[in-house]
């Protein structure tokens, strides 16, 4: 039997497979497609300290290669998670991370704090979220700030700290390289694009416009990803989780040729929500009859190690 299971640092997953936060819901809301139990890992949908409405104009629009989404970070809130999700996911032995969103540095903190108190053993960072008008996007774009922001949360968390990069900046390697200096334990690469989506259609003699301007995210997306994937790999030692554009098997081998440990699945959970189970057995398949008895030996091998 391959050993398909991620053990590089605090990060510790039952396999490479992972769903993406805000695509995969908090728990098991996509059980009736996938046993969350056999995937490696589910992120929580961005969790705020309080409970956040998100935005109020057009949210969604689909593009030829994704989408565009303005979501603006509707969840719950860090109490009613505790209260009502972290149970269902702890008594269902379901390997999971929470992303956290803050609109100061405070707030990380608070929440982080709120996590290790609650025994939850891996975060995520969103510093990368540009639906948002404050808070998010404001420290992943600046190097210094960033750094701070991840020390401030490694006093106070002492689990697997992940921080998920965004592709909105002239050098991602400069990012990375301050966040593990400053005690993140992985990174995930990338977050949405910047984009605006516009649909058009033409009532008498006027035109009507609809436009959402936010995260451009799915299979357009993945050469950028690919690229931010293989210079973080150069400039860092920590693992990497790919993100962007995963919609095969083939996908995920070329995240792993890339300098990939793991991967997230996103917006190819809208259209095929059955995908992320999918692609575990089809890893393990893979490995099996190809003869890689353990991840690392089939990276090695896509990586011409």
């Amino acid at each position: 039997m391959p050993d398909m299971s991620v053990k590089k640092g605090k990060l510790r997953l039952k396999n490479p497979i992972m769903t993406a936060s805000g695509t995969y819901g908090y728990n098991i809301e996509y059980e009736d497609f996938t046993n969350p139990e056999i995937l490696g890992g589910i992120v929580t949908k961005a969790i705020t300290l309080e409970p956040r409405e998100g935005n109020f104009w057009q949210r969604i629009i689909e593009t030829e290669c994704g989408m565009i989404n303005s979501i603006g970070l509707e969840n719950l809130g860090i109490t009613r998670f505790l209260k009502e999700k972290l149970p269902v996911l702890l008594a269902r032995g379901i390997c999971f991370v929470v992303n956290i969103a803050g609109s100061s540095i405070d707030e990380y903190i608070n929440l982080a704090q709120k996590c290790e108190e609650n025994g939850i053993k891996m975060i995520e960072l969103n510093v990368s979220c540009p639906n948002v008008r404050h808070g998010c996007l404001e420290f992943g774009v600046d190097e210094k700030i960033l750094s701070r922001l991840v020390n401030s949360v490694r006093d106070v968390f002492s689990g697997c700290l992940i921080v998920k990069l965004t592709p909105n900046v002239t050098s991602i390697e400069l990012l990375g390289t301050s966040c593990q200096k400053a005690g993140a334990d992985a990174l995930s690469a990338i977050n949405t694009l910047k984009g605006t989506g516009i649909k058009l259609r033409l009532e008498n003699g006027k035109f009507k416009k609809e436009i959402v301007t936010g995260g451009y995210s799915g299979q357009g997306i993945k050469p950028a990803a690919l690229n931010a994937v293989m210079r973080l790999k150069k400039a860092i030692d920590i693992p990497i989780i790919g993100i962007g554009g995963i919609y095969s098997f083939n996908d995920v081998l070329e995240f792993f040729a890339a300098g990939a440990d793991a991967v997230q699945i996103g917006t190819a959970n809208f259209t095929h929500p059955d995908i992320a189970g999918k692609l575990v057995s089809e890893l393990y398949d893979f490995m099996s009859n190809n003869g890689f008895k353990t991840l690392d030996e089939l990276k090695g091998a896509l990586r011409n190690e």
